[in-house]
C-alpha cells in the first residue's frame, strides 16, 4: 500500500451541511482511508493509490457538487 495524502482546495463550501454532504459524497469510497473539510473548502485526502486515485476521488466530489478549485 502507497498511501498519498493531499489537501485539495474546492469550491461551493458554505455551511456544515456542506461539509456533510461532501463527507457523504466520500463516504464508502474504495481506497479512501482519510477524509477531512472545512469551511474554507479545504479537504484533506489521504488514500491508497493502489485501490483508487486522485481522479476517482475528485469526480466523487463533483457529483456532489464541489469542484476543484484552480491553485
Amino acid at each position: 500500500m502507497a498511501a498519498v495524502t493531499e489537501t485539495i482546495q474546492v469550491g461551493r463550501v458554505r455551511c456544515e451541511r456542506c461539509v456533510h454532504r461532501l463527507a457523504a459524497a466520500l463516504q464508502g469510497h474504495e481506497g479512501l482511508d482519510f477524509a477531512n473539510a472545512n469551511l474554507m473548502g479545504q479537504v484533506t485526502l489521504t488514500w491508497d493509490d493502489e485501490r483508487t486515485d486522485r481522479s476517482a476521488l475528485l469526480a466523487a466530489l463533483a457529483t456532489a457538487g464541489f469542484r476543484e478549485q484552480a491553485a
